[in-house]
């Protein structure tokens, strides 16, 4: 894995806060195999059952696709399976891996074949209070609670495989494959209460609505590539060349919801199907990508004495293509069965008699779409290198032409929308080498931040609290960076890096909450631009063993602001009236966090083969979604996550290990900055420090006990 946190020239320009890229190895020159298995639980499933539902039948097309866009579906038409609910204990978690590799034909050819499954299962429980837009204010009395159990069994397998030939020491070939596939089975319970239009448990009996809702995502990559690396002039002119074919595939397929109304008195609940209206949902959602890419890399080598100048030019051309597909069908109980009661006139949700509201399904909405993205670039740098220093400089340039059609507009202002632009992003590296284990480190770099297709389709839909929508005006953020940095390596194992970093951001895209002008008080999530950040900080990295005892600690400070235009309500002194003005607002950047620390405690004994950690990690509070009012900003409360691990090493390649993660059972919390009268009367500590609390999600720990063999 290589991490550069300074972009250079020969860097895509994607990449505000730095690149990460990850090289598959050669095989080494002999044969080698790597394995390790291991099993686990979460302790969230000894408190309570794992919901599950049955998809062995799913349907992966709609009948729509099936049987063509006239096709009349009933509820025959759909599977059962996904209203067959079961709850149960769940089976240990599994995570496997092995790899082979080999090199063949006198160490010319290399092989290495790799592949990994897990199948584990998580969860959460969720407390989620929903607020309502009150006048102009957003989030200013709680309207209700919303309990929320998800239930997750996710399936990960990956392939790879790598073939390298070396033809002698200046040109060689190497193809790399991987195929990755994820399924995840997520079954989502859900309760919500109100009284009388509030959430005050002291007002009286409980209106219920339940919730349950069964979910199916599978997800697929695949990968191909064919680079080529030549050396020519006694090494003085390097080319290097990579074709890159890439698909990727999500599919949500005979995504199935069900609401049921309900009556809380004296704590007993009663469940009743909603009448008048459509209580079952089936959805499919898919969306394909296919991107071809080809990269040329060339550099040319001049000595002078004991300095070297490397002199570099390339570039990239990729095309993108998505297309996406949306349908839904809304099912409603016929007149015999509307107000039939759960656990009294039916047991089970399949049991039903659906009649299919709108039979030939709503495909002709904004998310059945096609999208493409074209990307060519070039750049020239030099990299200057002496005994005392080292300097890399020059430029990139990037064309954008990217654009969506929708196949099926219904009004929409854009249904067809697209941004064609070229960024220039300069880019200066300087090393001050102030000994062999100590160097001074100077940079400066543009880059960018594209959206999306999911961001800038005008879709709208709802996945989980607020519907969602794509903004078709929503540009591209643009940052200088600017870093300096001392770095001091004192062994193998230590290091003490100290910096400072500044970064301006033009149009940051950011998550907003925002009013809905012909819906009244509705309100939707979008992303947007807002106006220029500036974040400026410094950081700390150092690590450090002390015999066989060692700390690893990082921190980070960053100071963020943007200034943004907000929402409040004022009375007017000469009517009396209350009235919307815009004000500005100073505030932290969308998911920036002031304060970020992580602190290890290291055991390592080579000779007897233990090796142990502990590692606390601290995220202070930060925005978690921007709100177009004055002081409602959703923020995420502060935390302290903390994990551990421990290995014991044997003779012939066998090693033991134990992990276990989120041990102090963090939750994730989000409140708004404010408290209101209303919410003081509720008798569930959600007004404290004057905040309140919205939303408090729990993981439960994770266990893991394993094993590895590594024969080399």
């Amino acid at each position: 894995m290589e991490v550069y946190k300074t972009l250079t020239p020969n860097l895509e320009g994607d990449a505000i806060g730095g690149a990460i890229n990850m090289v598959m190895k050669n095989a080494p020159g002999k044969f080698q195999v790597n394995a390790n298995l291991s099993s686990g639980y979460s302790q969230l499933f000894f408190d309570r059952k794992f919901a599950s539902f049955n998809s062995s039948g799913i349907n992966y097309k709609s009948p729509y696709e099936l049987n063509g866009k006239t096709f009349n579906a009933t509820q025959n038409d759909f599977t059962k399976g996904t209203l067959d609910y079961k709850y149960k204990n769940p089976a240990p978690n599994l995570i496997g891996s092995l790899s082979l590799s080999q090199r063949f034909l006198d160490n010319r050819l290399g092989v290495v074949l790799a592949g990994s499954y897990q199948n584990t299962y998580r969860g959460s429980n969720s407390n989620f209070y929903n607020t309502a837009v009150n006048g102009t204010d957003a989030y200013s009395v709680i309207t209700s609670k919303t309990y929320r159990e998800f239930s997750e069994q996710q399936q990960r397998l990956g392939l790879h495989g790598k073939v390298d030939y070396i033809f002698n020491k200046n040109h060689q070939l190497s193809l790399y494959n991987v195929y990755v596939n994820l399924k995840n089975e997520q079954l989502r319970d859900a309760v919500t209460t109100t009284y009388n239009g509030v959430y005050n448990p002291t007002a009286g009996n409980a209106e219920l609505v339940y919730n349950t809702r069964s979910r199916l995502t599978e997800q697929q990559i695949y990968n191909s590539t064919l680079h080529g690396d030549h050396k020519f002039f006694n090494d003085q002119f390097k080319v290097q060349w990579s074709a890159v074919y890439s698909s990727a595939k999500n599919d949500v397929p005979e995504n199935t919801s069900i609401s049921l109304n309900g009556l809380e008195q004296n704590f007993q609940s009663r469940r009743t199907t909603l009448v008048n209206t459509n209580p079952v949902t089936r959805r499919w959602e898919r969306n394909t990508d296919e991107d071809l890419a080809g990269y040329l890399d060339l550099s040319y080598s001049i000595k002078a004495g004991d300095d070297k100048i490397d002199v570099m030019a390339g570039g990239l051309y990729r095309d993108k293509q998505r297309s996406s597909f949306f349908n839904n069908y809304n099912l409603a109980p016929n007149a015999a069965d509307a107000g039939k009661v759960y656990g009294t006139d039916y047991q089970n949700y399949t049991d039903l008699n659906l009649v299919v509201s709108n039979p030939t399904g709503a495909v002709a909405n904004s998310l059945t779409y096609d999208a493409s993205e074209k990307i060519g670039a070039g750049y020239g740098m030099f990299k200057y290198i002496s005994k005392k220093i080292e300097v890399t400089g020059g430029a990139r340039v990037e064309h954008t032409n990217q654009g969506y059609n929708l196949l099926f507009p219904a009004g929409e202002s854009y249904p067809k929308g697209g941004q064609v632009y070229t960024d220039v992003l300069p880019s200066l590296t300087a090393k001050y080498f102030l000994s062999p284990k100590s160097q001074l480190h100077a940079s400066y770099y543009k880059a960018l931040n594209r959206p999306g297709f999911y961001e800038i389709v005008p879709g709208k839909v709802v996945n989980e609290e607020f519907q969602e929508r794509g903004n078709p005006n929503l540009k591209r953020a643009l940052a200088d960076n600017y870093d300096l940095r001392y770095e001091f390596f004192p062994g193998a194992s230590e290091q003490l890096l100290v910096g400072a970093f500044y970064k301006k951001i033009k149009d940051p895209i950011e998550y907003t909450f925002q009013a809905d002008a012909t819906r009244g008080q509705d309100i939707y999530y979008t992303p947007g631009n807002f106006g220029t950040a500036k974040n400026y900080g410094a950081e700390v990295d150092y690590i450090k063993y002390f015999s066989k005892i060692g700390v690893k600690a990082n921190y980070t400070y960053t100071h963020s602001r943007i200034t943004t235009p907000k929402t409040t309500r004022i009375i007017n002194p000469a009517t009396g009236d209350i009235q919307a003005v815009t004000v500005d607002q100073t505030r932290p950047l969308y998911g920036q966090s002031e304060h970020i620390a992580n602190l290890s405690l290291l055991f390592k004994d080579a000779k007897k083969g233990w090796d142990a950690q502990l590692a606390g990690a601290y995220t202070g509070p930060r925005i978690n979604t921007v709100s177009q009012f004055l002081n409602n900003d959703l923020w995420q409360e502060g935390f302290v996550q903390m994990d551990a691990s421990a290995e014991k090493r044997f003779k012939g390649g066998i090693s033991i290990f134990i992990k276990a993660s989120n041990i102090l059972n963090t939750p994730a919390k989000l409140f708004i900055k404010g408290t209101n009268a209303e919410n003081n009367k509720i008798a569930e500590d959600l007004v404290k420090d004057g905040h309140t609390l919205v939303r408090s999600d729990y993981y439960g720990q994770n266990y893991l006990l394993g094993f590895r063999y590594k024969f080399n």
